[in-house]
């Protein structure tokens, strides 16, 4: 009869440890697939904390440069699409001529999660529809008509692709000028 109480009293002190082991492996795994890139392509833990705390700190570092706020601003959102309702946050504390760029880089992140996280894709879509703000809205929309904005993959090595348009010498040996009026042929 000495042994019940005991037993129960290690039940009890167990119960939460086994608990609370429990519950961050299910955060860790779903911290797992927020990810829509792979790991060279993410951005630090740091560098999201320090977003999440302080969105304008974005602004202040990138000041005056929209290209590298675009593609930084994706990556965060790519790593981790629940950073969104800092994004919020960070397009309050913008000035209209950042907010093309931010708009951008939800359209960025958005191609990025596409075909990894269609679950993240779409909510990253949602989110950008939901913005009140035109000028995010018109960077999203540029974003997705210009190819440019999504960054390039290396693709495996193949046969050169001839030159377009704009060679200045042809012939076997690239010796001769090339005819500058000559018809540049249309794509199919």
């Amino acid at each position: 009869m000495g042994c019940g109480p005991t037993i129960r009293h290690a039940r009890r002190r167990w119960l939460p440890i086994v608990l609370a082991a429990s519950a961050l492996t299910m955060s860790s795994i779903d911290a797992c697939r927020a990810h829509c890139v792979e790991f060279s392509d993410r951005a630090s833990q740091l560098e999201l904390d320090t977003f999440v705390k302080s969105p304008s700190s974005l602004l202040e570092r990138l000041r005056n440069d929209k290209e590298k706020l675009r593609f930084r601003l994706a990556t965060y959102i790519a790593t981790n699409p629940s950073v969104l309702p800092s994004v919020q946050t960070l397009i309050s504390a913008s000035a209209s001529s950042d907010r093309s760029a931010i708009g951008a880089a939800l359209r960025i992140a958005e191609g990025r999660c596409t075909s990894t996280q269609p679950d993240a894709a779409r909510k990253i879509r949602d989110f950008a529809q939901r913005v009140g703000d035109l000028n995010v809205q018109a960077g999203y929309s540029a974003a997705g008509e210009d190819a440019s904005g999504v960054p390039a993959r290396p693709q495996a090595k193949g046969p050169a692709q001839p030159a377009r348009g704009g060679a200045l010498l042809e012939g076997e040996f690239k010796t001769k000028l090339a005819n500058p009026f000559k018809p540049v042929p249309l794509p199919n």
